[in-house]
C-alpha cells in the first residue's frame, strides 16, 4: 500500500509530464495541500491552496494562472490568514484519481477531486473569496 505522499508524487510526474498551457499540475498541488492540511501546516500553505481552489472552480482560472495569483499574493501579504480544517476533506482522494484511466478520465478526476476537497472547505469560502476580492482584485 503507497502512502498518501508517494500517491501524491505519482500525481504530480504525471501532470508536470502534460506540459500543457493550462497547467493541470497547480491544481492537484493545491487539491493535496488542502486536504491534508493539519495543525503544524503553515498558514500560508492553506491560504494558497483555499485560493487556488476557489479560483479554478468557482472562477474558471487555468492552473497558470492561479500561479500566478499566487505570486501576486505572495508580493503583497505578508501575514496569512488562519483556516480551520474540517473534520471531513472530500469523499474523493488522490489514490481514486490515480484508479482512473491516464488522459481525459485521469484529468477529469483531477477535477472532481479538486471540487470534493474545495465543497469540504466551504465553511472557508467567504473568507477566501474576501481575501481574493482584496488582495487581488478579482470578483
Amino acid at each position: 500500500m503507497t502512502s498518501k505522499q508517494d500517491q501524491y508524487n505519482e500525481l504530480a510526474y504525471y501532470t508536470l509530464a502534460h506540459r500543457d498551457a493550462a497547467f493541470i499540475h497547480q491544481h492537484v498541488v493545491d487539491a493535496f495541500a488542502a486536504q491534508n492540511a493539519d495543525e503544524h501546516t503553515k498558514p500560508i500553505a492553506i491560504t494558497f491552496a483555499l485560493v487556488g481552489l476557489y479560483l479554478y472552480l468557482e472562477k474558471g482560472f487555468t492552473g497558470r494562472q492561479v500561479q500566478r495569483m499566487h505570486m501576486l499574493l505572495a508580493k503583497q501579504r505578508k501575514e496569512w490568514p488562519k483556516f480551520t480544517p474540517p473534520q471531513q476533506r472530500g469523499a474523493i482522494a488522490a489514490a481514486d484519481v490515480l484508479a482512473a484511466l491516464p488522459g481525459r478520465d485521469r484529468d477529469a478526476m483531477i477535477r472532481q477531486w479538486a471540487a470534493s476537497v474545495w465543497d469540504a472547505w466551504k465553511q472557508s469560502r467567504d473568507q477566501v473569496a474576501a481575501l481574493v476580492k482584496k488582495e487581488l482584485d478579482v470578483s
